[in-house]
């Protein structure tokens, strides 16, 4: 696994080379929003690192930047900034997770391989077909009828992983945690599935009470 890190407190850097190649995880360094940007596009990567106070720009911006190219790469933002209104701003700009600072390198392993993308097989079929509804992981695109939906990069996030589930109930716990990760608050998968249904119809998620929800397109 290669991982982009975008962060310019080189001790820190230096703690996480370390503490990743332990872990058989090579990292590629950055230490500018301007640079990570040009790494991002130009090298084979799994996973991005990404801090916000950079020298020469947000975090945000860099973010704002990537998606705005097309990239799906997952981003994890590691940042001092733990107010909810920067949370929500980065998770609401494509950013897969959000940890704040001092964080664990045991729970940062853990998201790391929760969130890296893994790579179809030369057979494989990445779009996902439920019901009237196809969703194409790659381009990151949803289609009902053949016709396009928009949706937010968390509100695709949250449908994919339902339409991942192959008809399965998708329970609470894990939608939040693999959406928004373990500091997500109860109602926000409520709001999101709410979301949804107001672009897909409302019977297209079902409710399984007391577990989660299910996809039925």
């Amino acid at each position: 696994m290669r991982v982009l890190l975008v962060e310019d407190e080189e001790r820190l850097v230096a703690s996480l080379r370390d503490g990743l190649r332990t872990a058989g995880i090579e990292t590629v360094h950055a230490g500018t929003g301007r640079e990570g940007l040009a790494l991002a596009q130009t090298e084979e990567l799994d996973l991005m690192i990404l801090d916000i106070g950079l020298p020469d720009q947000e975090g945000f911006t860099v973010l704002r930047r990537l998606r705005a190219t097309g990239s799906d790469l997952p981003v994890i933002i590691l940042t001092a900034r733990t107010s909810a209104e920067d949370t929500v701003r980065g998770l609401e700009r494509g950013a897969d997770d959000y940890m704040a600072k001092p964080f664990s390198l045991d729970e940062l392993l853990a998201r790391i391989r929760l969130r890296a993308r893994k790579a179809p097989g030369p057979d494989d079929d990445p779009v996902l077909r439920v019901g009237r509804c196809e969703l194409d992981p790659i381009a990151r695109t949803l289609t009902c009828d053949g016709e396009p939906v928009a949706l937010s990069p968390r509100e695709l996030q949250l449908a994919h992983l339902l339409m991942a589930a192959g008809g399965d109930v998708v329970s609470r716990a894990r939608a939040l945690d693999e959406v928004w990760g373990a500091a997500s608050r109860d109602n926000v998968l409520d709001v999101y599935v709410g979301y949804l249904r107001s672009r897909l119809g409302s019977e297209a998620i079902e409710t399984v009470r007391g577990v989660g929800y299910r996809f039925v397109g």
